[in-house]
């Protein structure tokens, strides 16, 4: 089996600093209840999920189903795309990412100067989210060459294995039983991954998973939405890394109110995560106080906020798609201070919003 660095100082390949990723304690109740997030944008691409690409590939290359020279071919909304385009450079593999203009353009753009073909499925200036014929398409491109391999990550079980070891750091790093995580569900790799490989070493983790409103994930109408990266959208077939019979409780959250807070943990703590995981802290502060006192709650942050200067902390872009909402973020502000996490005096005096 190969051996995978993760806390060496000095490595070899860039895939070798996945991992060790910091636990940033968000806030304490009053009861004594933790709130930790778990920030992956520290991770080589800067998000979780090149932890479940090189999983993927490592496991195809013992299967034989990825031979020296192949040809990766995945459907991908940006952060698994550049997690295998990382992987494909270090392990001399062609990779062609199967995209739609839902991705961030930083993602578009960073997969590319990887090495990466990018191959879209809608014309310059759709920006809907187009899961389905993503994946139909890559399939297809798959099966016509030879080399080809479809990672299929929805329905790939390694995806979920991709995040053992991120259960093994939360327990290490946090000292103490992992009694809830609240995160958001996509392909549902990461907390269903981490959630059962936390059961499998003795815990009796709380799971509860959050996705947009407009998912389809956890019953109800499905619809559009602008989270990048995550939920079911209506049409998609949810995948096996769903695991509904770990799953305690699924949380819908509206673009809105994720955007919201990622803006304010951003103007209020200078700490930047992507919109997904607003919508996951967004959830978490509503769940925090009905827990346990003295719990540990955590978050997996997926990526950072780096990304979505374009469109979740760009005014222009959240007015055109009408998502910028004073009052929301006066409200996620609130629950913040409720919570007792810390803001400085001056984001306190500060509108959250500067109207043209």
């Amino acid at each position: 089996m190969e051996t995978i660095a993760t806390t060496a100082r000095v490595v070899s390949r860039v895939s070798d600093l996945i991992g060790s990723t910091p636990l940033l304690q968000l806030c304490t109740l009053e009861n004594g209840t933790r709130y930790l997030l778990k920030l992956e944008q520290f991770n080589p691409t800067g998000s979780m999920k090149i932890r479940m690409a090189r999983q993927m590939v490592i496991d195809a290359e013992v299967a034989g189903l990825l031979r020296p020279g192949g040809h990766i071919i995945e459907s991908t909304s940006g952060n698994t795309g550049l997690g295998l385009a990382v992987v494909a450079a270090e392990r001399g593999y062609r990779f062609t990412a199967v995209v739609d203009n839902h991705a961030s353009a930083e993602k578009l753009r960073s997969m590319r100067a990887m090495g990466a073909h990018l191959h879209f499925v809608t014309e310059d200036g759709e920006t809907e989210l187009a899961t389905s014929a993503r994946e139909d398409l890559a399939e297809q491109m798959a099966a016509a060459d030879p080399d080809g391999w479809f990672p299929e990550q929805h329905n790939n079980p390694s995806n979920a294995v991709g995040y053992r070891a991120l259960a093994a750091e939360l327990l290490d790093d946090a000292a103490s039983p992992i009694d809830a995580l609240v995160c958001a569900v996509g392909t549902g790799g990461s907390l269903f991954g981490t959630a059962r490989e936390l059961r499998r070493l003795g815990q009796s983790t709380t799971v509860i998973g959050v996705e947009p409103v407009g998912s389809i994930a956890f019953g109800g109408p499905g619809g559009p939405y602008h989270q990048s990266g995550t939920g079911t959208p209506p049409g998609a077939t949810i995948g096996t890394a769903v695991d509904y019979s770990l799953l305690d409780q699924g949380i819908k959250v509206s673009d809105v109110d994720a955007f919201a807070t990622a803006r304010a943990l951003a103007r209020r703590n200078g700490l930047m995560v992507g919109g997904s995981s607003g919508g996951a802290i967004f959830a978490a502060l509503d769940v925090l106080p009905t827990l346990p006192a003295g719990s540990t709650v955590v978050t997996i942050v997926c990526d950072g906020g780096e990304k979505y200067l374009d469109t979740v902390f760009d005014d222009e872009w959240m007015t055109r798609h009408e998502l910028l909402d004073l009052a929301a973020e006066l409200h996620v502000d609130e629950k913040l201070d409720a919570a007792g996490v810390p803001a400085s005096r001056s984001a306190r005096e500060q509108s959250p919003i500067e109207y043209a």
